[in-house]
């Protein structure tokens, strides 16, 4: 009896654990896609709000969106610069392709963009 009932508590336990992390809520989900469709502006507006910086799905899609809104930024500009006749087009592009993963983090799902993810694990900021 005794062994049975350390057992049940064992698995009680075990599952009581899974309650405590966080679910992925519809305002993360939201916040990461505006994360992505208003970067750079969004993320550091995020990184401001206490309630939501913390949030670990809003964090590893936040960072994520800023450094991407940067090289959008960055590389948008010297590109357009590069190529005038195209009229602001590279840019328009690298920011179709973020809004892309902006619909992706909307539904729920982690984003894994090449380079850019691996340089935000790296520095601990996801």
């Amino acid at each position: 009896m005794f062994i049975v009932h350390i057992r049940l508590t064992n698995i009680i336990c075990k599952e009581g654990d899974m309650d405590e992390q966080p679910q992925i809520t519809s305002d993360d989900k939201l916040w990461a896609l505006l994360a992505y469709v208003l970067s750079p502006l969004a993320p550091i507006i995020i990184l401001l709000m206490e309630e939501k910086k913390d949030r670990p799905f809003i964090r590893a899609h936040n960072a994520q969106a800023l450094v991407w809104g940067i090289v959008n930024v960055v590389g948008g500009t010297i590109l357009s610069t590069v190529l005038f006749f195209c009229l602001g087009a590279p840019s328009v592009i690298i920011w179709a392709i973020g809004v892309f993963w902006g619909i992706k983090a909307y539904q729920g799902e982690y984003v894994t963009i090449p380079v850019i993810t691996d340089f935000v694990k790296n520095q601990g900021w996801a």
